[in-house]
């Protein structure tokens, strides 16, 4: 419940920021820390050591949901406001799908290893590199001058 309550106030938070800077920046920063968080994760559940995970609740939380009001934003500006919202749509179908993909590769990660550490590394790296590839959107000028 507590990880609920930090993704209420993250996302919050990261509609008032999509408002004020680049969302292609603010999801490099979102899915950058994403992939540290997830990185970190299996040395936080499967070490001798034990740690707190509510470090890891608070940091999740704030960024769980923290990714759809830039992407939205993206592809309002992008594509503009007729097609913004079936776009969005197919890209929250095109998640979903992800999603259940990724869920199938962890149990299979699972079954073969032994736990599920290496899904974690994977999930992880996976948001590293497409924190780099946000940033590789271009800009609504550059990508409507392309269009022409």
């Amino acid at each position: 419940a507590l990880v609920g309550v930090f993704d209420v106030i993250g996302t919050i938070f990261s509609g008032w920021l999509t408002d004020r800077y680049d969302p292609r920046k603010l999801l490099f920063f979102y899915y950058g820390l994403r992939g540290l968080s997830l990185f970190l994760l299996p040395s936080i559940l499967f070490s001798t050591m034990h740690p707190s995970t509510l470090v890891f609740i608070i940091f999740y939380g704030l960024d769980w949901v923290a990714t759809v009001p830039p992407t939205i934003m993206l592809c309002r500006t992008i594509l503009g406001p007729e097609r913004a919202t079936v776009i969005y749509g197919w890209v929250f179908a095109a998640h979903q799908i992800g999603g259940s993909i990724a869920a199938f590769g962890a149990a299979v990660l699972r079954v073969k290893l032994g736990d599920y550490a290496a899904a974690f590394y994977v999930s992880g790296a996976m948001c590293v590199i497409t924190s780099y590839f946000v940033l590789q959107i271009a800009k609504c000028k550059d990508l409507k001058a392309m269009m022409a």
